[in-house]
């Protein structure tokens, strides 16, 4: 079973992947990692040089040729959802899990906002705004996940058990 972990920049993608892959003792694949190393560019260096337009286009191509072992888990991109097809496309070749949270919570958690391009220049009022805005937005495409999870002191054990 591949599980692609899904939801918004600071809800816990990659730090729960790597928890829930050590559960089930399976590799754990996180897409940016992937695309950072193959494009020898951070992810705010790739957004700089080309645009959001042509980051969207790479992070689907990387999602869909991705040689994913049959049983893993996957942290993705925080917009991936959100275009072409690509929930569509987790949905059919694997578990889709949505961890969710609430917007003053993933504010209290971004602290280092240097490293993420679309949020670097905001303070906490500006953020929160702007978290609320794509929140709505991002919504329609998150809730098509097969399972939704309350990210909030979420432990690796209680998501486990909520997979089965």
């Amino acid at each position: 079973m591949k599980v692609f972990l899904i939801g918004f920049m600071g809800c816990g993608k990659s730090t729960k992947a790597k928890q829930l892959a050590a559960r089930l003792e399976c590799p754990v694949i996180d897409l940016d990692a992937v695309i950072v190393a193959q494009e020898e560019k951070t992810i705010a260096e790739y957004f700089e040089a080309y645009g959001e337009a042509s980051f969207r286009e790479l992070e689907s191509r990387t999602l869909k040729t991705y040689p994913y072992p049959d049983i893993c888990v996957v942290a993705t991109g925080g917009g991936l959802p959100c275009f072409f097809d690509n929930m569509e496309w987790m949905n059919e070749n694997g578990k889709t899990v949505y961890l969710h949270m609430e917007p003053s919570m993933l504010v209290s958690r971004l602290h280092n906002r240097q490293k993420r391009p679309l949020i670097k220049d905001f303070d906490d009022e500006q953020l929160l705004a702007f978290i609320e805005k794509k929140l709505a937005e991002r919504d329609p495409f998150y809730t098509k996940a097969q399972l939704i999870i309350n990210a909030f002191d979420l432990d690796a054990e209680t998501l486990e058990e909520r997979l089965e």
